[in-house]
């Protein structure tokens, strides 16, 4: 058996017709349906049934065709890996949500840079989601988000929970507030961000009032956090943000705590589950080491 065996297979399977799996893999089809007969041959079982309509797996084709996936996927990583590992003291391809770009994130890059001069870094704005896709086709090394996405090949670390603080107007009737709970603000105008694409940072504000039972009764959903912000400067509502906002001017926008426990938004670093490159190690240990001179609670995690 070979590893285009298991190409052939997977696009047949998927395509559910020899044809049109003959033309995605740019072969014709006698050759094709021979490479399939073989591979029942060798394994001895049929993997689809014959007459069927269209096309059709049977019940050993449908087990051996989960794990001949996930093989081909490994046998990916693997090759990805091993380039990487021939290339680890040359380049890093980091990508990032933009809201990690009002947190420690630019001070983790500088320092990296000042620490590895001979190691190019490459920046990449993209959504989590899009980070998970880039990890596993190797174009990108490590990716900061907020969402955590279940994959396999790529593993998580959550670095810290950064709470979360309510971003008003400035003639707002919250401005001299302390600080807010969630059952402060149910009633006010709830600008959340970015609307598309979903699972996104507006589904984390939301699961935070889920968490404590609420529905806020109105939503006002916008595309990225620049309009959001942009609207609660006008007057159109309130936005919960992570708390590195706070750090920056923004006119006409006050920030304020918000002091439930459970109003926080993870800073989560991705990489591929296999990879333990020494540039990344190093990235790790230049974030912890600020958050130790900056007192910032977190747990250490290794790879």
């Amino acid at each position: 058996m070979e590893i285009r065996h298991l190409r052939y297979f997977i696009a047949v399977a998927e395509e559910k017709n020899f044809t049109r799996a003959a033309e995605k893999l740019f072969i014709a089809q006698p050759p094709l349906s021979r490479q399939i007969q073989q591979l029942e041959e060798e394994l001895g079982v049929q993997l689809f049934e014959r007459g069927a309509r269209p096309l059709k797996m049977t019940v050993a084709g449908e087990f051996f065709y989960e794990h001949a996936k996930q093989l081909l996927v490994q046998m990916n990583e693997l090759k990805l890996m091993t380039q990487r590992m021939g290339h680890a003291h040359e380049s890093l391809r980091v990508a990032y949500v933009a809201s990690t770009l009002y947190g420690k994130l630019p001070q983790i890059i500088n320092m990296f840079r000042q620490r590895y001069e001979s190691i190019k870094l490459e920046l990449h704005e993209m959504t989590t989601m899009e980070q998970v896709h880039a990890l596993r086709a190797g174009e990108i090394d490590i990716g900061f988000g907020r969402l955590y996405l279940h994959d396999a090949n790529v593993r998580r670390i959550i670095l810290r929970k950064e709470p979360l603080v309510l971003a008003v107007p400035a003639n707002h009737h919250f401005v001299n507030k302390a600080g807010l709970s969630l059952a402060d603000i149910i009633n006010e105008k709830i600008i959340l961000y970015p609307q598309k694409p979903r699972p996104s940072f507006a589904d984390q504000v939301l699961e935070c009032f889920k968490f404590v039972g609420l529905q806020p009764a109105h939503l006002i959903e916008t595309r990225e956090l620049h309009i959001a912000l942009g609207l609660v400067a006008a007057g159109e509502g309130v936005a919960l943000v992570p708390t590195g906002l706070a750090l920056t001017q923004i006119r006409d926008v006050v920030f304020i705590p918000v002091i439930d426990d459970h109003a926080f938004s993870p800073i989560i670093m991705s990489i591929r589950t296999l990879d333990k490159s020494e540039s990344i190690r190093n990235m790790l240990d230049i974030i912890y080491d600020i958050y130790d001179q900056e007192k910032i609670t977190y747990t250490r995690r290794n790879i």
